[in-house]
């Protein structure tokens, strides 16, 4: 039997709060399926499950607040099945959960379920304010990216907005902010950083994107940010020493780079979901995995692996912005690449004053693990490789 238990989804998390399950017992799941949503200071994250099996029993309920490392449901294995006499397909999949033998409270059967197909996209806090509000889900008007949130939903009421400013997802950016607050306070205290930067020039790869971009259908054109995440992606490949996780006094190199993503919430606020295994995928896939993760966050969907897997993250201030930054390292992480904007400046060529499209790139490392020359080194590969922009 596999104990489901509520995930870590950050530094700065010590319990969440199930918004709904997506599976019934009696339910086949396999890895990566998607099981419930849960909703963080930060966001409602869709957790994943990582094994096979057949959901066994929902032992929380919808609208709890559960610490992490709770048992949330358990799972029946193959071997369980055929060890009870009961092969999978003999499991209802209407069955009811039996009543647990530990005060954990068991969710009923009819506790929110996946929507059905054909019914509109909204977050799962959406749904709570439609039937708190007596209105139709089907009946509201999506927004962005096609998703109903409780923006739409308040809208199609007629109710109030709230004073308080509100994320995707329902949980106000003063909460937020206290969880960017703890986490990096916590950062700031436990992990020993240093600081290294070097300005780079970046005319290479901005002539390389502009003539690509004009053999490129527009749907398909490419932003800076693509073989920028590309080239530190496969620079983190070759500095392991800035690619990891430090738990409990022990460093674990990652065997790939799953580069956290520093994305703005509308409104403010701050979430760095990862692309995984990035150092793997062209620029085409870089572009719609990033495409895919902005309009996610801003939408208040993402998933447990996005947020617990990031073994480094990049921070890309972008155009009109500052010209460096000084980040903190997001734990258990050991670094954090900062990008300020591109400004266009003199610069010494071959001996000659040339005008050039410069960025400041600042790494932050985690000194129980790698010190400045690392750093520098990574540096220098990352310069490499940027200019030479057709090769990523």
């Amino acid at each position: 039997m596999i104990e489901f238990k509520m995930p870590s989804l950050g530094a700065d998390m010590d319990a969440g709060t199930l918004v709904e399950w997506l599976k019934k017992p009696g339910d086949a799941v396999k890895r990566g399926d998607i099981i419930a949503v849960v909703d963080t200071q930060k966001s409602a994250i869709e957790i994943e499950v990582f094994a096979d099996g057949i959901l066994d029993r929902l032992l929380v309920e919808p609208g709890q607040r559960v610490p992490v490392g709770t048992v949330m449901a358990t799972i029946r294995e193959p071997g369980d099945l055929a060890d009870a006499g009961l092969p999978p397909k003999a499991v209802p999949s209407s069955a009811s959960p039996p009543a647990a033998k530990s005060s954990a409270p068991v969710a009923p059967a009819s506790a929110p379920l996946v929507a059905a197909r054909g019914e509109p996209r909204a977050t799962p806090a959406a749904r709570r304010r439609a039937v708190e509000l007596g209105v139709e889900i089907a009946s509201v008007l999506p927004g962005p990216e096609g998703v109903i949130g409780l923006g739409e939903v308040e809208a199609a009421a007629g109710a109030r907005a709230p004073a308080k400013p509100q994320r995707p997802g329902g949980i106000s950016f003063d909460e937020m902010r206290k969880a960017i607050g703890a986490a990096m306070a916590r950062s700031h205290r436990e992990i020993p950083h240093y600081y290294v930067s070097s300005t780079l020039d970046v005319s290479p790869l901005m002539a390389w994107l502009e003539a690509e971009n004009t053999r490129r259908p527009v749907p398909e054109r490419l932003l800076y940010a693509a073989p920028l995440i590309r080239a530190v992606a496969r620079a983190l490949m070759d500095s392991p020493e800035l690619n990891g996780h430090y738990v409990d006094g022990r460093y674990d190199p990652a065997e790939h780079v799953n580069l956290g993503i520093a994305v703005a919430m509308r409104g403010g606020g701050l979430i760095a979901p990862a692309i995984l295994a990035a150092e793997t995928l062209d620029l085409a896939a870089i572009m719609e995995r990033l495409r895919d993760l902005v309009a996610r966050v801003r939408g208040g969907r993402l998933r447990s692996s996005e947020m617990t897997a990031g073994t480094a993250t990049i921070t890309n201030l972008g155009e009109g912005t500052a010209d460096s930054l000084m980040p903190l390292i997001y734990p258990p992480q050991v670094a954090i690449v900062g990008c300020g904007r591109i400004v266009e400046r003199p610069w010494i060529v071959d001996g000659k004053i040339e005008a050039a499209k410069l960025m400041t790139v600042t790494v932050a490392g985690d000194h129980r693990i790698s010190d400045g020359r690392r750093a520098a080194a990574f540096l220098m590969n990352l310069d490499k490789l940027l200019q030479s922009p057709e090769t990523l």
